[in-house]
């Protein structure tokens, strides 16, 4: 089932998600099913649960966009444990429709995470990936992409926000 996008805005996005404790069940399959098709519906390439509503410690990532399914992630209470060097890109957000910045984030990470199981697992990123586990970690802390701009720019975003709200045009 597709799940619309939650903005922001939205009390869930800025809040740490809740640990998931019961594992291999057929609600935690389904959510996983409907985070990577609410994922693709929305052409991102990561979700965190919060970005559907949700205040639980998931996310899935694929760098493919549905193209090879060997690339689907699925992270359960995952932590960062290793960050090395650092690099600077763009980066959006599906909860952000519209805004774009330039935002630095480790070049390379260790995840420590658990599958849909309750297996516990490490897992590297470099680059797109590892930027992708950094986003998709800070929805799951309750923090935005946009905490790592600056000030000003983070509040040129708000405005611009504010104004799509009371017109309207915000969800």
């Amino acid at each position: 089932m597709t799940h619309p996008i939650t903005l922001y805005g939205e009390p869930v996005l800025e809040k740490p998600a809740e640990i998931i404790a019961n594992f291999n069940t057929p609600e935690l399959d389904a959510l996983v099913d409907d985070m990577f098709e609410s994922m693709y519906a929305a052409k991102g390439v990561g979700l965190a649960a919060p970005q559907i509503g949700i205040s639980k410690r998931i996310a899935v990532i694929d760098l493919s966009v549905a193209e090879d399914p060997s690339q689907k992630i699925v992270l359960i209470n995952p932590e960062i444990i290793v960050k090395e060097d650092f690099q600077t890109g763009e980066e959006g957000c599906l909860s952000l429709p519209g805004f774009r910045e330039q935002v630095m984030r480790p070049k390379k990470v260790v995840v420590r995470a658990q599958n849909v199981k309750g297996e516990p697992f490490e897992t590297t990123g470099e680059d797109l990936l590892a930027r992708a586990f950094c986003h998709e970690i800070d929805h799951l802390n309750g923090r935005l992409y946009i905490l790592h701009v600056s000030a000003l720019k983070r509040d040129l975003i708000r405005r611009k926000v504010r104004k799509l709200v009371k017109a309207g045009e915000w969800g």
